[in-house]
């Protein structure tokens, strides 16, 4: 029988680092197509219909911006970004025009490979949320809007933190903007990012081992917070 293979779209200019994602991912079993450019990115992506992409934003054409957002027009591809670019605005930017994770260079290949098959997860099960969720020994009922620990007992969360966590798993493994959470916690109206910071903290408490370092309940650093899934945090980059 033969096993059909993901198909990985790399839009990335310098070839060493082609060559890298090349192997990492043929061995792991995905069918990988290159492309240099910008133009070359939007044009393959079109034409092979791949099951995700890594966009470089540095393309010697346009910026890979432009690359998500024309893609972002027709499909919900899972878009990965690598760059080497680390200033604030510009990730902002990138998970505005619709990159589901963003990886800084130099990077390790573990986790990119981790991110990426946690993206191609996300995609088939779809966004919504799942009736039950097992988060760290315990279990959270979305319906019934309750969560309880292995031995039974319960853990109880304030229904503003069920909506923030609600929020969260909607959309597990992907980045949720300070801005996108407090739109969906406290309405269009209300922009209050210190509250937003009590309130994740307080959700750690309660479902962290460790709140000062959080697994499932990660930061990125000036951008939002994602929630942990199915990609393991590697112990050594310790959350800020």
């Amino acid at each position: 029988m033969t096993v059909a293979m993901h198909v990985i779209l790399v839009v990335e200019d310098d070839t060493g680092i082609q060559n890298v994602l090349r192997m990492l991912f043929e061995a792991n079993g995905f069918r990988v197509v290159l492309e240099n450019t910008a133009r070359g990115g939007q044009q393959a992506a079109r034409v092979h219909r791949p099951d995700a992409m890594i966009v470089d934003l540095g393309l010697p054409d346009w910026d890979g911006i432009k690359v998500i957002q024309e893609v972002r027009v027709w499909s919900a591809v899972p878009v990965i970004v690598l760059s080497a670019r680390t200033a604030e605005e510009q990730r902002l930017a990138a998970f505005e025009a619709g990159a589901d994770d963003y990886v800084i260079k130099p990077f390790s290949a573990p986790e990119l490979l981790a991110r990426v098959r946690a993206a191609l997860r996300r995609h088939v099960r779809g966004e919504l949320p799942q009736g039950k969720l097992e988060l760290n020994g315990v279990s959270v009922d979305l319906t019934l809007r309750t969560a309880r620990r292995a031995n039974g007992r319960a853990v109880r969360l304030t229904p503003l933190e069920h909506r923030m966590l609600e929020t969260l798993i909607r959309h597990a493994d992907r980045v949720v903007t300070h801005k996108a959470l407090m739109r969906e916690v406290w309405g269009p109206h209300r922009e209050d990012s210190r509250s937003l910071r009590v309130y994740i903290g307080s959700l750690r408490r309660k479902l962290e081992d460790d709140p000062s370092r959080p697994r499932h309940i990660v930061t990125e650093p000036g951008v939002g917070y994602r929630l942990v899934v199915d990609l393991k945090v590697d112990p050594q980059f310790p959350e800020e």
